[in-house]
């Protein structure tokens, strides 16, 4: 049926398009592993496994930004940004209960299972339908150079979180530590305490002070485990890292996108979420490499650097940037 101008609508269909053939990717790649359980193989099927979120990501947080309100642009990521950085925090330790309880099997079951969730969830998702030219497919339409500056700072960042979800279970098993679930759980509760509260005040005071004080927490939960690990800095490094991530990525994804006009909004949000996957993806690379070289203490101690290099990278370039809310606010 025919709807007008004002009206709200289904997503357009290239984005549910992708977002669909994300999901599918996403639930069946799991599955391949249950099925073909050769070492070559699953390197063959992780990579759809990461197109699949690749598009997941990218068209999500899109229809994300495109249903909220300029004022309160940092406010609703904040919201929309809380469900993803719960899910990358739950899911390490729902993935280490499932594998040590009932198996690998159960744990990609599990995973596809989801996958198709969040498609049946999709299917009641409606957002408006911003109008969008045909363009030539062109990198510099695809790369969105707005949004570089909070990208960078965010990517350099993400090396701190590739090194924790890979290394901190190991690690805990390691020292006799509580488990690593333990310690995402209580990442998860102090990432949703902040996700609560914090859109507004981003809003208000600038995504400034978010970078400074994230990446500060960053670093101390990473020089805890480097110098003193023990079971009370454990728990309290496991609660700084919480704030850290949950304050840091909505702020900075606001930034990315809050410039944007509806026809560059998926440019800037996947230019933004592929920093975001760099800097996860090197991170752990980059962390394996010092703990076959120095050890797990050594290598908490120099990745939290990453977190002094993300501010380096915020002063010198991302708060002088036109899409720097603090900017906005208090011309810096």
């Amino acid at each position: 049926m025919h709807k007008s101008a004002n009206s709200t609508t289904t997503t357009p269909a290239k984005a549910a398009a992708a977002l669909v053939a994300g999901r599918v990717l996403m639930g069946l790649a799991p599955l391949g592993y249950v099925f073909v359980p050769v070492l070559s193989a699953a390197i063959a099927i992780r990579m759809p496994h990461g197109m699949g979120l690749s598009f997941s990501n990218s068209t999500t947080a899109t229809v994300a930004s495109d249903v909220i309100c300029r004022p309160r642009l940092a406010e609703g990521m904040g919201y929309f940004g809380m469900a993803t950085a719960l899910a990358s925090a739950i899911a390490p330790a729902l993935g280490l209960s499932l594998m040590e309880g009932l198996g690998f099997r159960a744990l990609y079951a599990a995973a596809a299972a989801i996958a198709a969730a969040g498609l049946v969830l999709f299917s009641l998702v409606r957002a408006p339908r911003p109008s969008v030219p045909k363009k030539r497919l062109d990198l510099r339409t695809i790369i969105n150079r707005d949004s570089l500056p909070a990208t960078v700072t965010m990517l350099v960042f993400m090396f701190t979180f590739g090194a924790l979800e890979n290394f901190v279970a190991i690690f805990a098993a390691q020292r006799s530590l509580p488990s690593g679930s333990i310690y995402f759980l209580v990442m998860s509760a102090m990432l949703l305490l902040v996700r609560v509260t914090l859109g507004k005040l981003v809003d208000q005071r600038g995504e400034a002070f978010f970078v400074y004080t994230c990446n500060a927490a960053m670093l101390v939960a990473f020089l805890l485990l480097a110098l003193a690990p023990n079971v009370v800095t454990y728990v309290a490094s496991a609660m700084l890292a919480g704030y850290a991530f949950g304050g840091l990525e909505p702020s900075l994804q606001s930034m990315a996108v809050h410039a944007a006009t509806s026809q560059t909004r998926g440019s800037a949000n996947s230019t933004f979420l592929c920093g975001y996957d760099i800097g996860y993806g090197l991170g752990g690379g980059v962390a394996g490499t010092f703990i076959t070289g120095a050890g797990y203490s050594a290598m908490w101690a120099i990745m939290s650097l990453a977190c002094v290099a993300s501010i380096a990278a915020y002063v010198a370039w991302a708060r002088r940037s036109d899409t720097s809310f603090s900017k906005a606010l208090f011309g810096r």
